[in-house]
């Protein structure tokens, strides 16, 4: 399950930022998902839980922001929504559908204390 280290990783992105900042607990963090990110929603936020027990986020309350899969189609030339990474596209049904966005995670907002 890479979630699991995904959780890891945002445990040590708020880390970090409370060290820079001077902040004590993590109320509310906003974590930024794409569609074609491979990261399971549900399994984030069971990792997110496991991960941050004994930290200063320990309680905090995780909001996932899922933003769309898009892509731009090398045969039609327009930015279409993809839902998996090799979809062809919706449009002329053509292939390759080069991905554009909706490939990230990243820690969007933290709200602290």
């Amino acid at each position: 399950m890479h979630e699991m280290s995904l959780a890891e990783g945002v445990l040590q992105v708020i880390e970090d930022s409370a060290r820079s900042n001077g902040f004590t607990q993590v109320k509310t963090v906003w974590l930024e998902i794409g569609e074609l990110s491979g990261a399971d929603v549900e399994a984030m936020r069971f990792c997110f839980d496991a991960v941050v027990k004994g930290t200063l986020a320990e309680g905090a309350q995780l909001e996932i922001v899922a933003t769309q899969g898009q892509g731009r189609c090398l045969t039609c030339g327009q930015t279409v929504h993809i839902q998996l990474r090799y979809d062809p596209c919706p449009l002329c049904g053509d292939y390759p559908v080069e991905p554009t966005g909706g490939l990230e995670m990243k820690v969007k907002e933290l709200e602290v204390e």
